[in-house]
């Protein structure tokens, strides 16, 4: 069976409560960012699209937005090894 989110990004619909507060102009700047990405090959998860969506909605500044992703990273490339 193929997986929906091989075939189809669904951000919004897996993760409906990090979306909450957006205006629509926010959810359409974070629903392209994260399809441009996934297009790349980025898969979808829980972390990446809440520190995207805090940020877009302010919740965070750049600062702490680039720290969230730094470490992300570096968990990504931790559990590559």
């Amino acid at each position: 069976m193929t997986d929906p989110m091989t075939t189809r990004l669904d951000i919004e619909q897996r993760w409906p409560d990090l979306f909450d507060g957006l205006t629509e102009t926010q959810r359409w700047s974070v629903v392209q960012s994260l399809a441009a990405a996934w297009h790349e090959g980025w898969e979808p998860n829980r972390a990446d699209v809440a520190n995207l969506t805090d940020y877009a909605a302010g919740r965070v500044d750049h600062a702490e937005y680039a720290r969230r992703s730094d470490a992300l990273t570096g968990r990504v490339r931790g559990s590559a090894r």
